[in-house]
């Protein structure tokens, strides 16, 4: 039965999607991931009116750079988001925010977490709590919590016009919360962060740190992933970028052919664009659109 409806609502989709192309052929706004993994992750959203960074992980002068590659410099941001404060998250911070005067968005807990070091005499903070929204320029942000062993990490919803971004990564587990709130985006961020059997037969990691990974307050799996994607197909999700690979517990292969397979099991795998983000390579420029 859950096999007709994710049927019926890919067909019902593809339908109107050519109907909308005749008529819309603009994009609303994009997305492109500078890089993400093990050791950084970041990526710039933009409309119009409105560029927004999603993390500063990498080293100051790689956001630079590989901001160049898509015509941005820093000046021209109108923000930077923090989904939590660890390194990998943050790194690049305090040296871009030397040099440039952007506004950056966290939470009041995670603010203090980075006052000593990355946001040390940044002047322009902005807190906010979770589940919070607001608006950035033309593009509305809606923030929610999600579990990880951060002091108060989130996820984020983005909305332009009618088209809406998800950005979901560092969680050990999509809760009934983040699920609600990624429901009807068309474009998903998503965490693949480990291969489970390589995760399992590493020798380089200790037990304790294995079953950090792998709990509530860890990272999505391969497969977790893929059974969330599994779960929006029937809500409009049209495109997944996985993000945030381990380094030695997982590949692109592995994560791209464990969310593919998933796919193919529902008869989805046209239905859905499937990328995989990498640390060293800047993404495409996707275009969010419900169609």
């Amino acid at each position: 039965m859950r096999f007709l409806r994710i049927f019926a609502a890919i067909s019902k989709r593809i339908f109107f999607a050519a109907t909308a192309k005749l008529i819309f052929n603009s994009p609303v706004f994009h997305i492109t991931i500078l890089g993400s993994g093990s050791a950084g992750n970041c990526a710039v959203i933009e409309s119009s009116g409105c560029r927004l960074l999603v993390d500063g992980g990498l080293s100051a002068k790689q956001i630079t750079t590989r901001l160049a590659s898509v015509g941005i410099e820093p000046a021209m941001l109108d923000g930077i988001l923090l989904t939590h404060e660890h390194t990998d998250h943050v790194s690049g911070l305090r040296v871009l925010c030397k040099k440039t005067p952007i506004p950056v968005y966290c939470t009041r807990l995670t603010a203090e977490m980075l006052r000593k070091e990355e946001l040390a005499l940044h002047p322009d903070v902005r807190q906010f709590q979770a589940g919070a929204e607001f608006t950035i320029g033309d593009i509305g942000v809606r923030s929610f919590s999600v579990p990880h062993d951060a002091v108060d990490p989130v996820g984020f919803t983005f909305h332009c016009g009618s088209e809406s971004l998800g950005f979901l990564t560092d969680l050990g587990k999509c809760t009934n919360l983040a699920r609600e709130r990624v429901r009807r985006v068309s474009t998903l961020v998503i965490e693949t962060n480990h291969d489970e059997k390589t995760l399992q037969a590493d020798t380089r990691r200790p037990w304790s740190l294995k079953q950090r990974i792998m709990s509530i307050h860890g990272h999505l799996s391969n497969a977790a992933a893929a059974t969330e994607l599994v779960g929006l197909l029937e809500h409009g999700l049209n495109r997944a970028i996985l993000c945030h690979l381990s380094r030695d517990c997982n590949s692109p292969e592995l994560a791209l052919g464990e969310v593919r397979a998933r796919l193919d099991t529902v008869g989805a795998r046209e239905a859905v664009e499937v990328y995989c983000a990498t640390q060293k390579e800047v993404s495409p420029r996707f275009a969010i659109r419900s169609s």
